[in-house]
């Protein structure tokens, strides 16, 4: 319904209707075939065709050969395997030429597509390859972010990233916010990747760069709708007041070309809300600002179908009897197609009315393949497909199409009414249709997919039996893309398993070593009313971080193996060393500081004189500690003191460096250096003094220094950066401080952009640092995500 003051661009319901006409059509085409169940004939002419590449006879070798096989579960085995058996490239073949007829709607008979598809294949092959030898993680940041530098678009995938980020922190609860960025990523990959075959090989590299510059932030701002307006409409997250209001606004924004203020919101999410509209809207005017008035109608054409579509589909009753085959199919047509032809329009691409129909056709395809893997979970959530309202009703309604028999009549129809009969198309599409056979039945178990099998093939028990023992007897019908969609999922799980492991490792161990730290006032001297023990325990009392202890405490407890009580001294002089470095930094001679932790600064709580002495004071108690080290032997404990004493000295003369260029416009190199003394140091010491404690060789002693240059540098970047962006309610310090003081900073230098690009350079060093180490230090590497991704 339209608003009485709504000016519209495009016409909404003429679109809906052009696009429902065409989707009739399509249907009446379908439902005959399926009616005349031809596609049985062909389908078992083309198994027939298909098999000798795919069910040999068993042999001695092909038996040791599977048996070795390891499962997909394990990425890296798999691919590994694939090569060693001269399975790769086929297996790369068929998968690159799934994607381009799926999602650039190409013909496989194209001289030029085949072209294509190889050149992606080689090159994608001998990526792979080189990741196995490197045994690189395809979705390793450090591996993404030297991906971008040499594309020249390493700042835009630091700003995804962060957005990203910023997302999935959005999701709600009720919503699976590793699925919503999975969805995500695959979109702006999905953008990359069609922007990459529009411009082709004879680009120069700054085109190359801008162009997947703009892909990388179209496919941010078109991906957006997945999570924040098919998911959350499909969701319990909104009322059904706010559904209602949310759709409305959907709808304006669409036929109107511009996103309508939020307006009075009174339902629960209103926080969420705010949020969401703040971030679809600025998506929704780059996608508007990047493309020309045509393409920018075409866009909200195609969106509006679209978004229609799902609308029809998402106000379906599972329990209503009455739902005809139009009204279960088409919707699915629309919504199926509509969603890639929508990419083509965002990226600008030229009419092709060849790949616009071959879109068209192929989206139901693909929606009833995954409908059909999502039934379970789509009926107990009580959604309307073609499936579950087959489920609910087949008995009573004997004229229900059976979505599974209609599936198979498009498969048959793509190949040889879409695709001319072409044989390359043939084996690709049987290919993915078996693989997906053979996924159910892993995922549901024998018993459980011959009860389905059975309901759902019950009409063709010939063409059943045929399909069965391929699905049976079938290899090498496996899928890169569900690969690495696997490989993603388990990925994601994995990291969010690992980070509340570190999360709660190091809440618990921050809690231990705040129990220890204070000095007890047993230990004071005679004199009465002697404030240092007092103002030590104040500074080390207020709500530190503790970042250096907790990673000595893990690298000598966890990884080498020794005695968490026998190293408490050691925890302790480390926290007691790097309090007293802050006090002296805020000294009024120094940076001034007013605010530390979240409190006033010693200086300030006290006076500048107990300031000095406090830091003097805690820094020979370090030593203190250190030489009561008593479970480790003389030699050992010498040396790690004569090492702290070098740290302690070097970090001295980075603070003295740091107060002389006051004012002073510093080089990288000079930065790098000061920063490395200033704080990188003192992180190294954490690494490197239980490594001294446990006796570790001088290669991994090197390898833990050149790990913490870098992630100490990064982590000082950071903090550079939080002293312009950060929130000061979370900092616990006053913000601006440097630019107040008039230091020198990797912002300053560089600039925020350039400051960021260098931070997660020194990311990537560190990264790599870690694969020299002799253990694989999964906590490390969260030390460093957290360096780089923390608030304060």
């Amino acid at each position: 319904m339209k608003s009485m003051n709504e000016k519209t661009i495009i016409n909404a319901d003429r679109s809906y209707r052009l696009a429902e006409q065409k989707a009739v059509e399509y249907f009446q085409t379908l439902a005959e075939q399926h009616t005349g169940k031809t596609y049985v004939p062909t389908l078992t002419k083309d198994f027939e065709a298909w098999k000798p590449n795919h069910i040999q006879r068993r042999s001695l070798l092909s038996f040791f050969t599977n048996k070795k096989k390891p499962t997909q579960k394990d990425y890296h085995r798999y691919i590994g395997w694939l090569d060693m058996t001269g399975k790769l490239e086929p297996y790369l073949d068929r998968s690159i030429s799934y994607i381009f007829m799926r999602d650039m709607g190409k013909a496989l008979d194209s001289p030029e597509t085949k072209q294509r598809i190889q050149s992606v294949v080689n090159s994608l092959k001998k990526d792979l390859t080189t990741n196995q030898a490197n045994n690189d993680d395809v979705f390793s940041m450090a591996k993404l972010y030297r991906k971008a530098q040499r594309n020249g678009i390493e700042t835009t995938l630091i700003w995804v990233t962060e957005k990203l980020k910023t997302v999935t922190a959005n999701i709600p609860e009720e919503m699976d916010a590793e699925e919503a960025q999975r969805k995500l990523i695959k979109i702006i990959a999905g953008l990359v990747m069609q922007e990459v075959e529009e411009m082709g090989d004879g680009v120069s590299s700054e085109e190359k760069s801008r162009r997947l510059e703009r892909a990388i932030r179209l496919g941010y701002a078109y991906g957006l709708t997945y999570p924040f307006i098919d998911d959350l409409l499909d969701s319990n997250v909104l009322s059904e007041q706010e559904r209602e209001q949310y759709s409305e606004l959907i709808r304006v924004s669409l036929v109107t070309g511009d996103v309508p203020a939020l307006g009075e919101w009174t339902g629960k999410n209103k926080g969420l809300m705010l949020y969401i509209h703040s971030e679809l809207k600025a998506a929704f005017e780059y996608i508007k600002e990047n493309q020309p008035e045509a393409e920018w109608k075409a866009f909200l054409e195609q969106a509006y179908v679209f978004f229609k579509s799902q609308e029809v589909d998402r106000i379906k009753d599972l329990k209503n009897e009455n739902y005809t085959n139009e009204e279960l199919y088409i919707p699915v047509i629309l919504k199926s197609s509509a969603s890639r032809l929508i990419v083509r329009s965002i990226i600008s691409a030229p009419e092709d009315e060849g790949i616009d129909n071959r879109t068209f056709y192929y989206g139901i395809y693909n929606q009833l393949a995954d409908d059909f893997a999502d039934m379970v979970d789509d009926r107990e959530g009580g959604r309307v497909t073609p499936y579950t309202y087959y489920l609910e009703h087949h008995r009573e309604r004997l004229d229900l199409i059976n979505p599974f028999e209609l599936y198979w009549t498009v498969i048959a129809n793509l190949i040889h009414q879409v695709y001319d009969s072409d044989p390359k198309t043939r084996e690709v599409i049987l290919n993915r249709a078996i693989n997906g056979l053979k996924r159910f039945k892993e995922k549901k178990g024998k018993q459980g997919y011959s009860e389905v099998m059975e309901l759902f093939f019950s009409g063709s028990p010939a063409f059943n039996r045929t399909v069965q023992d391929i699905v049976r007897d079938a290899t090498d019908v496996d899928f890169f893309d569900k690969l690495l969609r696997d490989h993603m999922i388990s990925n994601l799980r994995q990291e969010r398993k690992e980070k509340e492991e570190f999360t709660e490792v190091t809440r618990e161990m921050r809690l231990e070593i705040n129990d220890f730290l204070p000095i007890s006032n047993s230990e004071a001297v005679t004199l009465k009313n002697v404030p240092i023990i007092d103002a030590a325990n104040y500074s080390l009392n207020s709500s530190g971080k503790r970042l250096r202890p907790i990673v000595t405490w893990y690298m000598a407890v966890k990884e080498y193996g020794l005695d968490k009580t026998a190293i408490l001294p050691l925890l302790k002089s480390l926290e007691y060393m790097h309090t007293a470095s802050l006090i002296y930094d805020d000294l009024p001679a120094q940076d001034n500081a007013d605010i530390r932790r979240g409190n006033p600064t010693l200086h300030q709580a006290y006076n500048t004189a107990i300031a000095e002495l406090t830091g003097l004071f805690l820094t020979q108690k370090a030593v203190e500690e250190q030489a009561s080290l008593e479970a480790f032997d003389a030699k050992s404990v010498l040396q790690l003191i004569h090492y702290s004493a070098s740290v302690t000295a070097e970090m001295c003369r980075g603070q003295a460096m740091d107060l002389k260029t006051k004012g002073e416009s510093l080089t990288l190199e000079q930065l790098n250096q000061m920063c490395f003394y200033k704080t990188g140091l003192g992180f190294e010491a954490a690494l490197i003094m239980p490594a001294i404690l446990a006796g570790t060789d001088e290669l991994e002693k090197q390898a833990l220094k050149k790990f913490a240059r870098h992630a100490g540098i990064a982590f000082q970047i950071k903090d550079d950066l939080l002293d312009v962006e950060g929130d000061q309610t979370l900092l616990g310090k006053s913000p601006n401080r440097d630019a107040k003081n008039n230091n020198s900073t990797f912002v300053s230098v560089l600039g925020q952009e350039g400051a960021k690009r260098e931070m997660w350079e020194h990311y990537c060093l560190g990264m790599e640092a870690l694969q020299d180490l002799q253990h694989k230090h999964s906590f490390l590497k969260h030390v460093l995500n957290y360096f780089v991704h923390r608030d304060h």
